[in-house]
């Protein structure tokens, strides 16, 4: 009987909807905006999604094996001003897509107990991933909301419009994940 993988795909479903979020904020961007600071200052969404493929790339590469913070992660680099195009862009975020989501079709919730390590901290495998999600899911509200500031009023919304919450429990299609 295989094992189960009920937790883990829970997870992964979770991942994957915070991917898509962001790709459809992304979508919605001139070229320059990408790199642009938001109005009010803090990261380009160039620099969020650099961010994000590094951490993902560190903590997932060799995840069972080896600490997640890997000597080779220059993490203070993710984070210099860059210009690149949205295809620079998508690549380099797909990367740390790539390894998250190979790291999580190994996964079992025979796993979860396991041990791994950030950092020289031991932590379960079930709180590395918990911690994972809630990272990333934090650095994908900064990019819908640096790329709401600068659609302004030609963003189009990635939830419940103002004003259709009614409308939309009629039929609630954005709470159902992906397929897995």
């Amino acid at each position: 009987m295989p094992a189960s993988t009920h937790i883990t795909q829970s997870i992964r479903a979770e991942f994957l909807r915070y991917k898509e979020l962001a790709e459809k904020a992304i979508a919605q961007l001139h070229p320059a905006d990408l790199t642009a600071a938001p109005p009010g200052g803090g990261n380009s969404i160039a620099t969020i999604c650099w961010h994000v493929s590094g951490n993902l790339r560190s903590r997932f590469s060799e995840f069972l094996t080896s600490d997640g913070e890997k000597p080779w992660r220059k993490r203070d680099e993710e984070f210099a001003a860059r210009n690149v195009t949205r295809e620079e862009l998508l690549a380099k975020w797909q990367q740390g897509w790539d390894v998250l989501l190979e790291a999580l079709a190994g996964l079992t919730d025979a796993h979860l107990h396991q041990q791994v390590s950030i950092r020289g901290q031991t932590l379960t495998v079930t709180e590395a991933l918990v911690r994972s999600l809630a990272h990333t899911a934090s650095h994908v509200g900064q990019i819908v909301y640096a790329a709401k500031m600068l659609r302004g009023e030609q963003w189009t919304y990635l939830s419940i419009p103002p004003g259709q919450s009614d409308t939309y429990n009629q039929n609630p299609t954005l709470d159902k994940p992906p397929a897995r």
